[in-house]
């Protein structure tokens, strides 16, 4: 398995340029956030959050009540900001729709059809683009070299499997013959003239595949915590959960605590 952050939420120029009309916030750090330690996320979230209870429009808030909550100390004494204040107070008092507005897109690569359609079933918040069985061609001949699998940590060398003449076989050795002799069939499917559309039927499970996945904040912090080791997941998707959440707190370092 691998997983990439391939794009996630970032202040326009035109967003930037608004900061020029006011005289208090940011004037001195010469407009750019990264100068006072505030990621892209953070001014998103701010501005979200704070639309829902100030007299400010939008375009305002952070040029004037940036320095309020960038620039302060949290008055819960938990630590951080006045902003991780109100993003802790967001999160305990479960307003989450004004996370949505931060997404993340992930290129995954090399996960099971086991694991795609667990994934698929987080619909709401999420967006899947797959690589095709239909359309790319898992030949031993083809550019792929044939399709490739994911065997699970269960299936080792401890285990044996007995098989007709009683003899006991590594079941390792047993699923990787097995995943042969399907890459056999359907080689042999697509000689005689069948579609790759229909000789993919044969493909298992284990099959691996590729997809670029999009999912705003909220729906990734639900996903973790349903997904995470020690929840009872099936342990390929809880490792995904665990790269999706360091890809995201790698860029926004405010959001760990909300997935612990």
């Amino acid at each position: 398995m691998k997983v990439n952050l391939i794009a996630h939420t970032k202040l326009s120029e035109e967003f930037y340029d608004s900061f020029d009309k006011y005289n208090e916030f940011l004037e001195y750090s010469g407009n750019k956030l990264d100068d006072l330690d505030v990621t892209d996320g953070q001014a998103v979230a701010l501005t979200a959050i704070r639309t829902c209870y100030s007299a400010n429009k939008p375009t305002e808030i952070i040029a004037k009540e940036g320095e309020k909550y960038f620039g302060s100390k949290a008055t819960d004494g938990e630590g951080g900001t006045e902003a991780d204040r109100l993003f802790r107070q967001i999160v305990r008092s479960k307003h989450l729709s004004t996370l949505e507005h931060l997404s993340f897109t992930f290129a995954i690569e090399g996960v099971s059809r086991a694991l795609l359609a667990q994934l698929t079933r987080h619909r709401i918040g999420f967006s899947f683009s797959v690589q095709s069985q239909r359309y790319v061609r898992f030949g031993s001949d083809d550019k792929t070299g044939g399709f490739d699998y994911v065997m699970p940590e269960s299936v080792n060398d401890d285990k044996h499997v007995t098989v007709d003449n009683g003899k006991q076989i590594p079941a390792s050795d047993y699923y990787i013959a097995c995943m042969r002799t399907i890459q056999r069939v359907y080689d042999d499917l697509r000689n005689a003239g069948i579609a790759a559309e229909d000789a993919r039927m044969v493909l298992p499970q284990a099959a691996t595949t590729n997809l670029v996945m999009t999912a705003n904040l909220r729906a990734l912090l639900d996903f973790y915590g349903k997904r995470r080791k020690g929840r009872g997941a099936q342990a390929e998707i809880a490792e995904l959960a665990e790269e999706l959440r360091k890809a995201v707190v790698e860029v926004e370092p405010w959001t760990k605590p909300f997935f612990e």
